[in-house]
């Protein structure tokens, strides 16, 4: 999530989480990405319901979100961002419920952390005290200004379209889209460039034309783009014509004599003649053969 915060406590650095920064920020990815209240998550396609203190990911997805603007040198793979997952289950800090599609991850004792103080400080200004009196509401409101956001990952639904992981140079031009357009109109130009046949290696440049195209005709949410779509759709659907000039070509009807020929007769002396040479053909024939 972009959007609202989290309580981070000072008690992690007695934790051996704060003994490796990779730990660390995978961590905090998990905080920041836990859902604060109930609510629908479409992930992968499939519409999952959250409690809060639980997100909906993958393998892949979360090391996208790991390595999303880190220099090459400091990213690491899949293999060792599940694996600290699956160390932080053992420690107790999460639960991982997980599916063939994808896994819901549960912070333990969330409500207890990330809940509001029941009672304020009496030297707090009334101004802070509105500002944490509210935390709940504003974290509420930014999570649903940016529920399109929080569905499907652009890396996933290439995965899932084209079964295969992007590259990195997708991973950072998706890192690029993602600085200016929401991540529900990425996904879409990404299917679009699907249904339109492209292949992998062609989808980057394709996808700039797309964006490129909604900005400058002031496409900026996804039900514009997907109404563009579908007059673009409309466009190419046009009544074929009877020829390649335009104009209707007058359909005649063949004479019955071409559609019927009618059937000669044979002519008695060519038969004849043919039967002749038939017969001097056998008789040559035995003469050779005695």
């Amino acid at each position: 999530m972009n959007k609202g915060y989290i309580k981070h406590y000072r008690k992690v650095m007695d934790s051996f989480v704060w003994t490796n920064p990779y730990m660390y920020k995978l961590w905090s990815l998990c905080l920041m990405k836990a859902a604060h209240e109930k609510r629908k998550f479409l992930f992968n396609g499939k519409e999952v319901w959250l409690n809060s203190g639980e997100f909906v990911t993958g393998r892949d997805a979360l090391t996208f979100e790991m390595n999303k603007g880190a220099k090459r040198e400091h990213q690491v793979n899949s293999t060792s961002v599940w694996r600290w997952i699956k160390l932080f289950e053992k420690e107790g800090m999460l639960d991982i419920k997980s599916t063939t599609k994808y896994s819901v991850i549960s912070i333990s004792n969330w409500g207890a952390y990330q809940s509001d103080e029941q009672q304020v400080d009496n030297k707090w200004t009334s101004s802070e005290q509105q500002v944490d009196t509210n935390k709940n509401e504003k974290n509420y409101k930014n999570e649903k200004n940016i529920d399109n956001n929080n569905g499907e990952y652009p890396a996933e639904l290439i995965q899932t379209l084209y079964g295969k992981f992007p590259s990195g140079i997708l991973q950072s031009a998706i890192s690029e889209w993602l600085k200016t357009w929401p991540r529900e109109m990425i996904c879409f130009a990404i299917q679009t460039s699907f249904d339109y046949g492209k292949e992998l290696n062609a989808l980057k440049p394709y996808i700039n034309r797309i964006l490129d195209n909604w900005a400058s005709v002031g496409i900026d949410t996804v039900e514009k783009a997907i109404e563009a779509n579908n007059q673009f759709k409309q466009k190419q659907i046009r009544p074929s014509k009877p020829n390649g000039f335009g104009r209707v070509t007058r359909k005649e009807e063949l004479p019955d004599r071409f559609v019927n020929p009618p059937i000669e007769k044979e002519n008695p002396e060519v038969q004849e003649e043919i039967a002749r040479r038939l017969r001097e053909y056998e008789a040559n024939r035995r003469k050779e053969e005695v």
